[in-house]
């Protein structure tokens, strides 16, 4: 379904603010820890690090101020496996990076973020500080809408790049990962529509199709119709979680392909033993984005992205950390139905 991509030094590059996230020690809460654990995330980042280290290539276009701080997350995205050949840095005396705070849950206590990341490097980004060429160098360019929900400078310079993507015949992956803490529907909705104009692998949950774009029916139907609006799109895949209590989720996923009109599901992974939660949709991208780069099938895509997502649900941070071989053993346990009790 994707059998026209080029060969290219990245398979996939994204764009992105990458942050610092501080969360409390344990199941401590925000307001009364005194210590915080420090860790890289972003969502682009947790895409690209999760296909690198599966075995793809990938690179991040960011801005980063030029400082220790910047200086961490430089080193956090090269031991991921992630090209900084992108990266620019911030020098001006008011450089700084994106700060969120995340404290986990415990029934009946939900987790709870709290973002501090206005007038960061990034949100001055524009699209004079990529470097050119980056757009003839990846078969696929990623970004979310939590990217252009930050303002309408990297709104700007995000659909400018898109462009200059496209020209190249870049396909362009796009994750909706609607966040109604920094846009709202109807300025999300405007936007999302004209950038979908150019999208090739759309990934949107069931829950914003339903609540933000007020889709109805059956989700195959609703997948059906969507794509209906958009002749560009190849593949759409919609997530869906339950989370039974904030340790205890189930987890699914429906990819649909525009071109051959079929639909691809597994049995869902039930009660997932949630150690954090934070980035298993990127983690679920970027499963997805590998089995349609190396195998090029929705089978593989839905497996891949699945077993990534269930998988990071159980690893502490933003980004994930397993390999081709460790989410291999994971989807051979749900297909069989048992898991072995230990690797050894």
């Amino acid at each position: 379904m994707l059998d026209q991509m080029k060969n290219t030094p990245f398979d996939v590059l994204g764009f992105g603010e990458v942050m610092l996230r501080l969360s409390p020690v344990g199941k401590e809460r925000i307001s009364q820890s005194e210590t915080f654990d420090k860790r890289a995330g972003g969502a682009e980042l947790n895409v690209v690090s999760g296909i690198s280290q599966l075995g793809c290539r990938t690179g991040i276009i960011t801005k980063l101020p030029d400082n220790e701080i910047g200086k961490f997350i430089k080193n956090k995205i090269r031991y991921s496996g992630i090209s900084d050949d992108f990266i620019t840095y911030d020098k001006s005396a008011e450089k700084r990076l994106g700060i969120y705070y995340y404290e986990s849950g415990a029934y009946p206590r939900v987790p709870t973020v709290v973002y501090d990341r206005a007038n960061s490097s990034f949100a001055a980004c524009h699209v004079e500080d990529v470097n050119e060429a980056a757009y003839a160098s990846t078969k696929v360019f990623h970004l979310s809408g939590i990217t252009l929900a930050l303002n309408p400078t990297i709104r700007e310079t995000a659909l400018e790049m898109i462009q200059k993507f496209k020209a190249q015949g870049t396909f362009i992956s796009f994750d909706v990962n609607y966040r109604a803490s920094l846009w709202d529907e109807d300025t999300a909705r405007e936007c999302l529509m004209q950038v979908m104009q150019d999208v090739d692998i759309l990934f949107v949950s069931e829950e914003t199709l339903r609540r933000m774009f007020r889709q109805t029916g059956d989700i195959h139907e609703i997948q059906r119709k969507f794509a209906r609006q958009f002749d560009n799109v190849k593949v759409i895949a919609s997530t869906r979680r339950v989370a039974k209590t904030p340790t205890r989720h189930t987890w699914q996923s429906l990819a649909y392909s525009v071109e051959e009109d079929s639909f691809f599901e597994e049995a869902p992974y039930e009660d997932i033993e949630v150690v954090d939660r934070i980035g298993s949709g990127d983690a679920y991208v970027a499963g997805a984005l590998y089995g349609l780069i190396q195998h090029r099938t929705l089978e593989d895509a839905v497996r891949y992205g699945n077993a990534m997502s269930a998988l990071k649900n159980t690893i502490p941070g933003d980004m994930t950390a397993c390999d081709a071989g460790d989410i291999r053993r994971v989807i051979d346990a749900h297909m069989k139905g048992q898991a072995s009790e230990m690797v050894r």
